[in-house]
């Protein structure tokens, strides 16, 4: 499975109110100017969205808006500071507004595709959720280790904020991870959704405060019934003559694909040694002076 971490990155950092210049660096002012026209340049989409060369597609419905792979990078890297690879293989997002993604406690659906077979999913009904989760549980404590000696934030998984449930008729499973990082004052909600297909996995994810679990639920109760795989790439469209079977089932999918084979929690860190603060995607408060940039754009 792709080891794309879109929600629990390394920032960067937006240095905008540091007062010392580097020579030769770009003002704040052009800085934010160079912020202001990317924000103007987002062209967010509604209507059927086709996906990854017409594996997939969306009918995104009044309420919620398509940003392209382009524009979702400018998200994920221009205005939340993750690494550039964060945004490698990345479909596209699901948002509520430009003006509402970048905002304090802001968030988005980010869209990726994982092709690694068909998830073998006959299992699915007899999984123990409840005896995977203090699994998942004790491979984050064992893996605190290395991240303290690296200089990381310690991350603990609370418990499900929705536990997994998946639907054999569709082949959609979602389920909600509640996390702390650190010693932070709210704790982190992590809500996937995963759609099987004939030949991979959609994976739809979102990070928000746990104070947004209702809204983000309803949200991604909404996203079930909008994407899917298109005829010819569905679940029951396997060929077993020419297909593969994926190297994981059910219960690694929930844990992290295959990642959770090697200790990894996937959908919490990604191992960028050389940063050494951690920020959430989605989360981060945007700084005084991008706020600024924005009123003129609302207006």
């Amino acid at each position: 499975m792709r080891n794309l971490t879109l929600f629990a990155v390394f920032a960067l950092g937006l240095s905008l109110s540091c007062p010392v210049q580097a020579q030769g660096q770009p003002s704040k002012d052009s800085q934010n100017e160079i912020l202001r026209k990317k924000f103007q340049s987002l062209n967010p989409q509604t209507g059927k969205i086709s996906l990854h060369g017409g594996i997939g597609q969306i009918e995104v419905p009044k309420g919620l808006q398509y940003l392209d792979p382009t524009d979702t990078k400018t998200i994920l890297v221009d205005f939340w500071g993750n690494p550039p690879k964060s945004a490698e293989g990345v479909l596209g997002m699901l948002i509520v507004s430009p003006e509402k993604v970048l905002s304090k406690g802001g968030w988005g659906i980010v869209i990726t595709y994982s092709e690694d077979g068909r998830v073998d999913d006959k299992n699915a009904q007899s999984i123990n959720y409840s005896e995977l989760l203090k699994k998942m549980q004790a491979q984050t404590e064992e893996s605190n280790k290395e991240r303290a000696k690296q200089g990381f934030e310690t991350v603990r998984l609370v418990g499900w904020a929705e536990p997994p449930h998946y639907d054999p008729e569709t082949h959609k499973i979602y389920w909600a991870k509640e996390i702390q990082f650190g010693g932070s004052p709210e704790n982190t909600l992590n809500y996937s959704t995963r759609i099987l297909g004939r030949r991979g996995v959609l994976e739809l994810n979102a990070v928000a405060p746990m104070s947004a679990l209702d809204n983000i639920r309803l949200q991604m109760q909404k996203v079930l019934t909008i994407v899917d795989f298109t005829e010819g790439n569905r679940y029951a469209d396997f060929n077993p003559s020419t297909d593969k079977l994926a190297a994981y089932g059910i219960a690694a999918l929930v844990a992290g694909g295959v990642a959770a084979k090697m200790g990894l929690f996937k959908t919490i860190l990604v191992a960028l040694l050389a940063a050494k603060k951690l920020i959430i995607v989605g989360i981060a408060a945007l700084v005084a002076a991008l706020a600024k940039i924005f009123k003129g754009k609302q207006s």
